[in-house]
């Protein structure tokens, strides 16, 4: 049996107060960090990703390319370098800030969950493939913008909520 995900925990204004289980940390609504990744190929799309059925929240609808709660001491940037390599198999993709880091909350009564985190976005462009984790992403795929604000528009339940509000808090569309 493996060891659950320790994440560390905030107050409100992102003071340290220690480390707590992840799903204490959903199920009482402590706050903790995560880092939000848009990657774009070449060409400008958007790489999508479908996050796997059996996901505690949200699973089987389409996210950001990478979301990734940050380990113990990791800072933003740490964790969505990692993201990327463990998600999506992209060693290599410089990332630039979108803005300060934000809070984000999100409630999941039906399932016990009230996610708080504490958020920094990056953008990047990685011009080779990616592989998806089969562990961590059902599919892939990359979409114009034009593409994904008329998918947006016919479908919003197929993406999770946070995306839906970052599309509109980044500028993305």
């Amino acid at each position: 049996m493996s060891e659950e995900e320790e994440f560390e925990i905030f107050d409100a204004e992102g003071r340290l107060l220690g480390r707590m289980p992840r799903s204490r940390v959903h199920a009482e609504g402590h706050w903790h960090k995560s880092a939000h990744v848009y990657l774009y190929d070449d060409a400008g799309r958007l790489w999508m990703q479908k996050r796997v059925i059996d996901k505690d929240i949200c699973g089987g609808l389409w996210d950001y390319s990478v979301g990734e709660h940050l380990q113990p001491g990791e800072t933003f940037l740490e964790a969505a370098h990692r993201g990327l390599e463990e998600e999506l198999g992209v060693r290599e993709s410089a990332l630039v800030c979108l803005g300060e880091p934000r809070k984000g909350r999100a409630e999941f009564p039906e399932l016990g969950i009230l996610d708080c985190e504490l958020q920094q976005a990056f953008k990047g462009v990685h011009d080779g493939p990616v592989t998806a984790n089969a562990a961590e992403v059902e599919e892939m795929r990359a979409v114009t913008l034009a593409e994904l604000e008329r998918w947006v528009s016919a479908r919003p339940a197929d993406f999770t909520p946070w995306f839906l509000r970052d599309l509109e808090v980044y500028g993305i569309l």
